[in-house]
C-alpha cells in the first residue's frame, strides 16, 4: 500500500489563520494530500478553504477531536456543507458515521483517545477497540500513536498493524525522518498527518520545502 503525507494547516490544534495563503504558496508541492481542523474556521472560511483545495486536485480531510456527540455530528455537517472528502477523528457515534456514509464522505474515527489528545489504556485494549471500530461503517481508524502514554508507541503500532483489517492513519507527533522510516515499516497504514512540525520547521526550508522533502523521502 501506498503511504500518504497528509499536511495539516494547524499548530496547536488549531487552523492557522493564513491556512489559504499558505496553501496557495505550497499547491504545487508533490503533497495530494491536504487538511485542517474546524477550530480556527467559520463556516464560510472553511468552505472556502476546502474549495480552493479542491480546485487545485487536492484530496481534503478534517480532523476532529471532540468527544461530546452533539460536537462531532456539527464538524460532520460542517464536513458535508463544505464538501470534504474525509473526516478524521472524532470518537465513534453511529450518528456521525450515517452522515458521513449518506453524503459519500469517508470517515475513520479515533481509537482509544482520551481527552487530552493522548492515547491511553494498554495495547491489547487499543487493538481491540480499533478492531471493533474497522467492523464497524467506518473507512478504517485514525490514531495519536506516537502519543501513546500507558506504554511503548512503536510496540503499540507494530501489533495494531496486522490487526487492521482496513487501512488506517496515523496522527499527531510525526516530527523525524526516523518517524517516518518506522512508519514505512507498516503495511497497513495508509496516510500520517504533519501540522506542527512543519510550521517549527523540523524539517528543514520553507513550509513548500518541508512538504516536498517529506513527499520525497517517504517514495524512497
Amino acid at each position: 500500500m501506498a503511504l500518504d503525507l497528509i499536511v495539516m494547516l494547524t499548530w496547536h490544534d488549531v487552523t492557522v489563520a493564513n491556512a489559504k495563503e499558505i496553501f496557495m504558496e505550497c499547491k504545487d508541492a508533490p503533497a495530494k494530500h491536504w487538511g485542517f481542523k474546524v477550530e480556527g474556521t467559520t463556516p464560510e472560511s472553511m468552505s472556502e478553504l476546502v474549495r480552493c483545495m479542491k480546485d487545485n486536485g487536492k484530496t481534503v480531510y478534517i480532523e476532529v477531536l471532540a468527544m461530546n456527540e452533539d460536537v462531532c455530528l456539527d464538524a460532520a455537517k460542517r464536513c458535508v456543507a463544505a464538501g470534504v472528502d474525509h473526516l478524521l477523528g472524532t470518537v465513534y457515534y453511529e450518528s456521525v458515521a450515517k452522515v458521513c456514509e449518506e453524503a459519500g464522505i469517508k470517515y475513520s474515527p479515533f481509537a482509544g483517545l482520551a481527552e487530552d489528545s493522548r492515547l491511553r489504556g494498554s495495547i491489547e485494549s487499543i487493538v481491540e477497540k480499533a478492531k471493533s471500530l474497522v467492523a464497524r461503517n467506518t473507512s478504517g481508524i485514525t490514531i495519536s500513536g506516537f502519543r501513546y502514554v500507558d506504554g511503548d508507541p512503536v510496540e503499540l503500532l507494530r501489533t495494531l498493524d496486522p490487526a487492521m483489517e482496513k487501512p488506517f492513519r496515523l496522527s499527531g507527533s510525526i516530527n523525524t525522518f526516523e518517524r517516518i522510516d518506522f512508519l514505512k515499516t507498516l503495511p497497513n497504514l495508509a496516510a500520517f498527518t504533519i501540522g506542527g512540525a512543519f510550521f517549527e520547521g523540523r524539517f528543514g526550508g520553507t513550509f513548500a520545502e518541508q512538504v516536498t522533502k517529506v513527499c520525497k523521502y517517504v517514495e524512497k
